[in-house]
């Protein structure tokens, strides 16, 4: 079976020889620093306009802000309410895109209600609101022979919300509106769009850290990396260098001698997970906050209860819920329950940052989320800001402005943007192998809904993923701890993926770290296991990323303890990180 994009230990060694040149490879047109969604995004726009690619990243990817979002591919209903039509139009435009075309089996439709608590004005007002923001989703180029892929918001009176949703306290409501917007693993989609780019020739390489510039007069030229694993210096040569580091933009600016214009600020977003059960409802909620929204997400046999939106000065890696962070949550999720969430409810909490470009506004919570490039020197592409359901217009502007920067040292053509076509990874097939459901549950020995839950993380790569059972039976058994998933998935993680810590697999691969009480702890044995066996680690390696492992989780449930921000970053940096240690031999 031909393997589409696999991102393995070779491959990631055979990126690392590409990109030093030490391959025969010739210099990289365009190179991306950052490994999150707008960086991913960028990968695979350079690379399918026929520019010579390459990506490295300094820990995982999608390991920052990429991985810890809302999971919501949305227009943003509150930036309509700001009178921000364009940005509301793009988003809307690029859902579409996403759930008709380009990745249906990573991005779907989820059901929100809008609770009214005016009997008149209220209905009318936010009603309206909604039928504009789904003419905006019906007329969008991206929105498929006119369809905007989801369905058309609908009123609902007070009876109707109690059958749907009966754990709603529908007291001090009058009715809703039910509406639609869209769901993603924003860390699947990452890596999804990282082997895309990988499958068409771009370098793409984990655990590779930027620590310099390389400078021709004023021209940046290249970068002088370091191999995180090997602990090898090297130097990437590359005629535009593209910065995409999210939080971190300010840190690389400061690496090129503090030129630049975008300055970031870093918001944090906590979220809380709870079992499925805990509320009975058919649909999620959106409601109004004193701040922002709330919003209480399905999430397969879980909810998401989210965000916080709160300024964080400290460390960018890892960010750190408080105990007080978690109380507002279930302060107000509480308010609209029958029966109140407690702390004992809460399966995982995770808290994310994201990039905001700093403005007029005290409040990161009335920072834009729009993006802006900037060329600051010759050679070098900053971008910052936007959101993960834009990142393909975030990655299209990054590239028109290499391409500009490629223009003055060449004459060669290059292509526009074609990232509108490219379907990702998994899209192919996914509607045929959906049809194919219980064929493929009675030649893979599997139940039906193992065989759904395989297509909604791998779409058409499902063949793939059964190929790896059908040759080693064992691997179609449970995860042991984290019985949701496969042993399978665990193994592919590291054939395909790109997986290289056990952390890898049970905070992004999977989201085992966020859905189970225990934090992962059960399956963290078992899973560094199965991944010795494919990356070659002995007893003692197991050990240590299982220890790894164990004291992050620690350090996260000591840090959710803490009433500020300061005690909780202070507890969280106990643990040990990847990137702070020494460099170990392989197999250790």
């Amino acid at each position: 079976m031909t393997t589409l994009g696999a991102m393995d230990a070779a491959q990631r060694e055979s990126a690392i020889a590409a990109l030093a040149g030490t391959a025969g490879e010739p210099e990289l047109d365009v190179l991306v620093v950052g490994g999150g969604i707008v960086g991913a995004g960028v990968a695979l726009d350079a690379v399918t306009r026929g520019l010579n690619t390459g990506l490295v990243e300094q820990r995982d990817l999608a390991s920052g802000t990429s991985s810890r979002s809302s999971k919501l591919v949305h227009g943003g209903l509150r930036y309509l309410e700001m009178l921000d039509f364009g940005l509301v139009r793009e988003a809307l435009q690029e859902r579409g895109l996403l759930v008709t075309k380009l990745a249906p089996h990573l991005v779907r439709p989820v059901p929100f209600l809008y609770p009214l608590t005016h009997p008149v004005w209220e209905r009318g007002y936010v009603g309206s609101g909604l039928l504009l923001y789904d003419a905006m989703a019906a007329v969008g180029k991206h929105s498929g022979l006119g369809q905007m892929g989801l369905p058309r918001h609908r009123h609902l009176g007070k009876r109707a919300v109690q059958r749907i949703a009966p754990d709603f306290r529908s007291d001090a409501i009058t009715g809703a509106i039910q509406y639609y917007d869209a769901q993603v693993d924003d860390a699947r989609l990452v890596t999804t769009i990282a082997r895309t780019a990988a499958r068409h020739g771009a370098q793409i390489a984990t655990r590779t850290q930027v620590i310099g510039f390389v400078r021709e007069g004023e021209r940046v030229v290249g970068v002088r990396a370091k191999d995180l694993e090997s602990g090898v210096e090297f130097v990437i040569r590359a005629r535009v260098v593209v910065n995409a580091a999210g939080v971190w933009t300010d840190d690389i600016q400061e690496l090129v001698g503090g030129r630049g214009s975008l300055h970031v600020q870093a918001s944090k977003g906590i979220h809380l997970v709870v079992p499925r059960d805990r509320i009975r409802s058919e649909s999620g909620f959106i409601v109004r906050t004193e701040k922002s929204v709330l919003f209480v997400i399905p999430w397969g046999r879980h909810w998401i209860i989210g965000t916080t939106d709160t300024p964080w000065t400290y460390d960018k890696a890892h960010p750190a819920a408080t105990r007080a962070d978690i109380d507002y949550l279930l302060g107000h999720v509480n308010a609209i329950l029958r029966e109140p969430l407690d702390h004992e409810d809460v399966e995982g909490v995770y808290a994310g940052l994201r990039p905001l470009l700093t403005g007029q506004s005290d409040s990161t919570a009335k920072l834009s989320r729009e993006h802006t490039v900037v060329t600051p020197v010759p050679g070098l592409v900053m971008i910052a800001g936007g959101k993960l359901t834009t990142y393909r217009v975030m990655a299209k502007d990054a590239v028109d402005a290499a391409v500009h920067s490629l223009k003055t040292t060449t004459d060669q053509a290059i292509q526009e943007s074609i990232t509108d076509k490219v379907r990702l990874l998994g899209a192919e097939n996914f509607e045929t192998r959906s049809n194919q459901r219980v064929l493929l549950a009675r030649r893979s020995g599997l139940h039906v809904a193992r065989i759904d839950h395989l297509l909604g993380r791998y779409g058409g790569l499902i063949d793939e993923v059964l190929d790896l059972i059908h040759h080693r039976r064992a691997l179609a058994l449970p995860l042991e701890g984290a019985e949701d998933y496969l042993a399978a998935e665990v193994v592919y993680a590291v054939t395909h993926e790109g997986a290289v810590h056990l952390d890898d697999v049970l905070v992004r691969r999977t989201r085992i770290s966020m859905e189970t009480f225990d934090r992962g702890v059960a399956a963290a044995p078992a899973a560094a296991r199965l991944m010795a066996q494919e990356l070659g680690w002995d007893a003692e390696r197991v050990r240590a990323e299982v220890e790894h492992y164990l004291e992050r989780v620690t350090a996260e449930r000591a840090s959710q303890q803490m009433v500020t921000d300061a005690a909780a970053d202070e507890v969280r940096l106990q643990a040990r990180d990847h990137l702070r240690e020494e460099a170990r031999p392989k197999g250790r």
